[in-house]
């Protein structure tokens, strides 16, 4: 029986060891397999949208290559608006090692020691100190490519920031005159350019006779802080004197008066007359021959001659002038002229007078022909 019994009690542990040998080694990989798969599941998906941020914010940092110097070495992307208070003082700086500007026009114009811009190996600077209201406007950059002395601007690498440098004593950006003239052309919108240093002031355009508000319907007339007050279809019935009045937490302030000018004569090449003051010519005779352009009142015409005693250097006498001039019902016209005056005219005085007018937009050639008898 003792036998019988060691029998069994080895058969026993024989039986525990081998049943449970199995359920030992699948113990510890079960917790394993848990682990390692969902993690799997978890980090896949967030591999790609990973890298599509990457790429994303990479793509909108080439976009714009301007950057804002800021106080203790610190840098920023410049907004599309800044505020800052009179009288601080700005750095911006543009990736690139040639680099070009644009900024308000004035500073160029009054050559004003206050704004530094330079260039230097990996990006240009500009620097402007102790700023006034009269610097608010737009700032820009951008990358410039060039062979040898031939420069162009670099459509996708540029920045700029439109800066609103704010005076509570100065709510229209100051201008260097009391009055100024604005064309009403039927084929391009007109701008009456009275822009706030203030981006939250309340702005108003009105007529000075009938003494009137001119109300904005975002569609005719429309305001925009950055240029002003801005007529999309001028008609001759716009025509006037205007100005702006604006009004932030305080007494209400008055820009400059504007005078509103329809123009009559279409866009195009000048329209060009020319008259001799006579065809025929005795010697010693006084000569005058008139180039006369009738244009646009804000488009300027350059006038060139050719004459007859050009090549032997012949003395003659040029006079260039213009004024505006109303035609009546509110049409105003730009009358350009030009004066060749011959004294003592001789034979090598006789011959073709060529007269051309150019502006922006193209140029006429006219002739007369002038005898000695």
């Amino acid at each position: 029986f003792k036998n019988w019994l060691l029998i069994l009690v080895l058969f026993f542990f024989t039986f525990l060891l081998v049943t449970g040998q199995p359920a030992k080694s699948k113990h510890p990989k079960e917790p394993g397999e848990n682990k390692i798969k969902p993690a799997n599941k978890k980090m896949k998906p967030k591999l790609p949208k990973l890298k599509e941020r990457e790429s994303s914010d990479s793509s909108t940092k080439a976009q714009s290559i301007m950057i804002q110097v800021m106080d203790k070495g610190r840098f920023q992307k410049p907004a599309a608006t800044l505020s800052l208070p009179v009288g601080q003082s700005i750095e911006l700086r543009c990736k690139g090692n040639k680099i070009g500007w644009s900024y308000p026009s004035y500073l160029d114009t009054f050559q004003d020691s206050r704004l530094s811009i330079k260039q230097l190996d990996r990006y240009g600077q500009l620097i402007l100190a102790n700023s006034t209201a009269a610097d608010t406007g737009e700032y820009s950059c951008w990358l410039l490519l060039c062979n040898g002395s031939s420069c162009k601007k670099d459509e996708s690498k540029t920045g700029s920031t439109y800066i609103f440098f704010t005076d509570k004593g100065e709510l229209f950006v100051p201008t260097s005159s009391y009055f100024e003239i604005v064309y009403l052309n039927p084929d391009k919108p007109a701008v009456i350019p009275c822009r706030v240093t203030i981006p939250s002031a309340k702005v108003t355009l009105h007529r000075e006779f009938p003494a009137e508000e001119i109300k904005t319907d975002g569609t005719n007339i429309i305001y925009d802080v950055k240029k002003g007050f801005i007529y999309q279809h001028p008609t001759c019935d716009h025509k006037g004197v205007v100005y702006c009045r604006a009004e932030s937490r305080g007494a209400p302030q008055i820009s400059i008066k504007y005078q509103l000018l329809y123009v009559e004569v279409p866009s195009g090449p000048p329209s060009t007359t020319i008259v001799a003051s006579s065809n025929k010519a005795e010697g010693g005779d006084n000569v005058n021959v008139l180039c006369i352009v009738l244009g646009e009142p804000d488009i300027e015409v350059e006038f060139s001659w050719k004459y007859p005693g050009e090549e032997l250097e012949r003395p003659v006498i040029i006079q260039d002038s213009w004024r505006l001039i109303n035609r009546g019902i509110g049409h105003t016209t730009r009358i350009s002229k030009s004066v060749i005056a011959i004294e003592d005219f001789e034979t090598i005085d006789a011959g073709n007078y060529i007269c051309t007018a150019q502006n922006l937009r193209g140029q006429t050639t006219v002739a007369t022909h002038v005898d000695l008898t």
